[in-house]
């Protein structure tokens, strides 16, 4: 078994024992409605690229795409208030009306429905550890 060093001298397992957990992922990309609207917010000409690393929503377990899709309407107003405040914080800049087509306007969207995780160490929220 291949084994990486993690902080603290904690190992991650690469190859070996894993477990699949009962969660999807929903990873989000911004797309032109997004980008613009970021770029309105000042003359800064800042916008986010939807290139770079992006945040992953872990969602509930689902069999097929249709399920995934009735998981996500339910879920969408808290990934896209977060991509928002991810830019920008103040709510009122923020665009009215948010809906599951905006959203699905606003983003590429990319479902899994697997999630293995390969490290052989308690996951933990990183927020309770500051």
């Amino acid at each position: 078994m291949l084994f990486k060093k993690r902080q603290h001298d904690v190992t991650c397992a690469i190859f070996g024992s894993r477990a699949i957990l009962n969660r999807g992922v929903v990873i989000v990309r911004p797309k032109q409605p997004y980008l613009e609207w970021a770029a309105g917010l000042d003359d800064s000409e800042l916008v986010p690229d939807p290139n770079d690393e992006q945040t992953v929503y872990l969602i509930p377990s689902y069999g097929g795409d249709g399920e995934a899709w009735e998981i996500l309407e339910r879920v969408h107003p808290a990934i896209f208030e977060n991509e928002l405040y991810g830019w920008h914080t103040d709510e009122a800049a923020w665009p009215q009306g948010r809906n599951l087509t905006m959203f699905k306007a606003w983003f590429e969207i990319e479902l899994h429905s697997v999630v293995e995780d390969l490290c052989d160490y308690e996951i933990v929220d990183e927020d309770d550890e500051a």
